[in-house]
C-alpha cells in the first residue's frame, strides 16, 4: 500500500476551497473595506486580507520552524483585484511548497510565536490543517459581512440564496 503524501492531500483541499474563496474576495468593494458589523469586529478589508493571506502562512510553515506574528510581513491590499492577486500568488506558492515537502518534513515541529514568545508548538501538518480550517472559518465570516451589505454570496458547498449551485 502506498503511503499518503500529506502535502498532496493539503493541495487537494486547498484547490477544493479556492474557487469559492476567490469569488468572495473579488466581490468585496473597496468602499466597504473599512466597514465592520460591530465595534469589536474586524473591518471587512482586514478580514478579506486575512483570507487572502492564509495560504502564505502555509508556505511559511513548510519552509520554516516557526512564525512570529510580530514580524510576519503582511500586505496592504487596496482593491478587490489586489485581494484576488494576493490570494492567487499565495495559493500558488503554498501548493508548490506542499508539493515539494516530504511527510517527514511536515511532521517536524512548528512554533507559533508572538514577539518571540512561543504560544504553541506542534507538528507542521497539524498547523497546516488547522490553518486551512481557519481560512474556511474566516471566509464564512466574510460571507456574513457580504450578506449584511447586500453583496451576492457565491455558491460554496451548494447553492446560496444568490446563486445556483456550480
Amino acid at each position: 500500500m502506498d503511503q499518503i503524501h500529506y502535502g498532496t492531500e493539503f493541495i487537494q483541499e486547498l484547490e477544493s476551497e479556492s474557487a469559492a474563496t476567490r469569488k468572495c474576495l473579488e466581490r468585496i468593494p473597496e468602499n466597504l473595506f473599512s466597514w465592520g458589523p460591530h465595534e469589536k469586529s474586524m473591518k471587512m478589508g482586514r478580514l478579506a486580507q486575512i483570507v487572502a493571506e492564509i495560504p502564505k502562512w502555509l508556505t511559511s510553515m513548510v519552509g520554516r520552524s516557526g512564525l512570529d506574528f510580530a514580524s510576519f510581513e503582511r500586505s496592504n491590499p487596496r482593491t478587490s483585484v489586489d485581494l484576488v492577486r494576493e490570494f492567487d500568488e499565495n495559493l500558488k506558492e503554498a501548493k508548490n511548497a506542499l508539493k515539494q515537502a516530504s511527510n517527514e518534513a511536515l511532521s517536524e515541529p512548528f512554533q507559533l510565536k508572538n514577539q518571540g514568545k512561543v504560544l504553541i508548538s506542534m507538528p507542521k501538518r497539524i498547523f497546516i490543517s488547522s490553518s486551512i480550517n481557519h481560512l474556511v472559518h474566516h471566509r464564512g465570516q466574510l460571507t456574513v459581512y457580504m450578506r449584511l451589505n447586500n453583496i451576492a454570496v457565491p455558491s460554496i458547498y451548494g447553492p446560496s440564496a444568490d446563486e445556483a449551485a456550480f
